[in-house]
């Protein structure tokens, strides 16, 4: 038993001034009001057309975005950019791949009121669900009130993705000192490091926490349709620059990129290297670090297994 704790302890010692955090194993969550919000997420009467619901392009029980290079919403028309994974979100600093919405509040609106995804507004929202007998009854075990408004609609969808964590990965594991991740796995780590990826790539969702940009030694395909964060500073310099996506679950969330051009993780890490390393990795160094990468696969947020 003093074996184990000091084994413990001198592992969890070792780890802590790691530049990576692991996600936290509570999170407080109203989950009255984020069931209701799940329900909502799941729902297509938030699309104009009855066609399009939240997780039509965030699937939250496999790694939380699209597996198409873009999504489809109202009328079937097409996005501009790959959807981001939705699951940890609310460890961000910014949402969406430009940053226009500065928390989760604000980017709730955004899919709800987009012409090419939900194509509906706060009035339209607010007839609807009060049209509904159900949701008439739900919001009014939740909120209290007889009548449902757009804030209380964006407050349940906020809460559900407050929810929408994925802790225990092997790595976080790895972190607390409960696990030896594999040979492979460790050294994957140690080259994720010393190649400079962790300078993105850091913090409790290993990234989603500065912007950057997309081709920094070797210049990157710039597509002028792209929403990329010149389109909210206005900046030349801005070009081709986006929120670092999260790496968590990473190996859920194929295809990758904001244009969605790598298909595999491998073909993923080449392509950073290149472009935003300056370097050649070898194709052995290659696996570790996606060795690496897979073992940041977290568990099933818990309000998805709560009936």
């Amino acid at each position: 038993m003093i074996k184990t704790f000091l084994l413990l302890f001198f592992t969890t010692t070792i780890y802590a001034g790691e530049p990576i955090s692991p996600i936290p194993l509570n999170t407080k969550v109203d989950m009255k009001k984020a069931k209701l919000g799940q329900k909502l997420f799941f729902d297509t009467i938030l699309s104009k057309d009855n066609s399009t619901a939240c997780i039509s392009c965030h699937n939250v029980f496999d790694g939380g975005a699209d597996s198409n290079s873009v999504s489809s919403g109202f009328a079937d028309k097409k996005g501009n950019i790959q959807s981001p994974t939705v699951l940890n979100s609310k460890y961000n600093f910014r949402q969406f791949w430009n940053g226009r919405a500065k928390n989760l509040f604000q980017q709730a609106q955004g899919p709800i009121n987009n012409p090419a995804e939900h194509n509906m507004n706060a009035e339209a929202v607010e007839e609807r669900l009060n049209d509904s007998k159900e949701y008439q009854k739900l919001f009014n075990s939740v909120y209290g009130t007889s009548k449902i408004s757009y804030k209380q609609v964006l407050e349940a969808i906020v809460e559900f993705e407050n929810a929408l964590t994925t802790p225990n990965s092997r790595f976080d594991r790895f972190l607390r000192g409960e696990i030896q991740l594999t040979k492979d796995e460790k050294e994957g780590y140690v080259l994720f490091k010393q190649n400079g990826c962790i300078t993105c790539h850091n913090g409790i969702n290993i990234g989603g926490n500065s912007f950057q940009k997309m081709g920094t030694f070797v210049d990157y395909e710039l597509q002028k349709d792209y929403p990329d964060r010149s389109k909210i500073t206005n900046k030349q310099d801005h070009k081709n620059v986006f929120k670092v996506p999260t790496l968590r679950n990473i190996n859920k969330t194929t295809p990758y990129f904001h244009d969605a051009s790598a298909k595999t993780l491998k073909e993923a890490v080449r392509t950073m290297a290149k472009y935003n390393l300056g370097i050649q990795i070898k194709d052995e160094e290659i696996d570790k670090i996606v060795a690496f990468l897979k073992s940041l696969d977290g568990e099933l947020p818990k309000i998805l297994e709560e009936k």
